[in-house]
């Protein structure tokens, strides 16, 4: 015999001889909802689980990662409101800069429109050689004047004939014409840039 009792139940393997046993290690009564006392709480911190003494409230390194996260939070929203802001700024400063370009333009063409008439017969004196002396160095400077601002003058004798920038007043037809060509220019043309404040007037000829 080995003094052993038959009937003694064998520990279960792999459990070291000693029984199992389940420890309710939690701070709240499940069934009640109430706290459970002291004791109990420093009974389950005992156990050695490094979770026993978690409370809600997030401590140490979990609340500072916690504070991060808000002031990354916050530190986003900051940079979401201050993109807006200059994209708004910039919008805003595009359209001030067309506006005035706009208005830039508008005002040189209002000028230019009221000059015509000058410009017209300065223009006239040129072409019959009337312009001379002192009148020729301010018809020059006039020209200069003009084409700093981005004043075009146009309209040339041989010139193809373009409806868009001439407007034809006379017509005429030749046998040998190939193509319909400016041959005389009553007032030339001005533009600022691309647009045209009047076209130039023009007698024109083509072929038969």
């Amino acid at each position: 015999m080995t003094g052993q009792d038959p009937q003694a139940p064998e520990p279960d393997e792999g459990s070291g001889g000693a029984p199992f046993e389940f420890r309710d290690k939690r701070k709240v009564d499940p069934a009640t909802g109430e706290a459970r006392p002291a004791e109990d709480a420093q009974d389950a911190a005992a156990g050695g689980d490094p979770l026993d003494a978690l409370d809600f409230e997030p401590t140490g390194e979990a609340a500072e990662s916690a504070e991060v996260l808000a002031a990354k939070a916050e530190a986003a929203q900051h940079l979401d409101a201050l993109q807006r802001e200059r994209a708004s700024f910039t919008n805003y400063r595009n359209r001030s800069l067309r506006d005035q370009e706009v208005a830039r333009t508008q005002g040189m063409q209002d000028v230019l429109v009221g000059l015509l008439p000058v410009l017209d017969d300065v223009e006239r004196a040129k072409q019959h050689g009337e312009l001379g002396g002192p009148m020729a160095a301010i018809a020059e400077k006039l020209d200069a004047t003009l084409a700093k601002f981005g004043i075009e003058r146009f309209g040339q004798v041989g010139e193809e004939f373009d409806p868009t920038v001439h407007d034809a007043l006379m017509h005429s037809t030749e046998a040998d014409a190939t193509a319909t060509t400016v041959n005389l220019v009553v007032e030339p043309g001005y533009r600022i840039g691309e647009k045209v404040v009047r076209a130039a007037r023009v007698g024109v000829v083509g072929p038969e």
